[in-house]
């Protein structure tokens, strides 16, 4: 019985993950979906490229460091915060890497 809690945490982690991630992830593309200015700068392909690979990355970043500290300490609390930690540091990375590509100005 045991094992299933900590399977239904699993899965509740990574939903979480990716959701967090997405909702962190969207105000920066906005300028890609909206176009910016008379939507010069519209590029749709940041909904069907790097919207699942943020999903995804949110999704299995805390999943894999709750498993691995899960395994290391058998002490689900502990897997709990060491995974939510690895998920800030995701979010943080992501938001201090990831910009969308902007076209330049038309200079004419």
């Amino acid at each position: 019985m045991q094992e299933e809690g900590q399977g239904c945490a699993g899965i509740l982690l990574a939903a979480v993950g990716a959701v967090t991630a997405v909702l962190a992830w969207a105000p920066k593309a906005r300028v890609s979906v909206h176009g910016g200015f008379e939507g010069m700068h519209r590029d749709l392909s940041v909904l069907y490229v790097d919207l699942p690979l943020i999903a995804a990355g949110g999704a299995l970043v805390p999943l894999a460091a709750w498993l691995l500290a899960l395994r290391a300490s058998r002490r689900p609390w502990l897997a709990a915060a060491f995974a939510v930690g690895a998920l800030g540091l995701g979010v943080w990375g992501l938001l201090s890497w990831w910009t969308p590509y902007e076209r330049p100005e038309f200079m004419g």
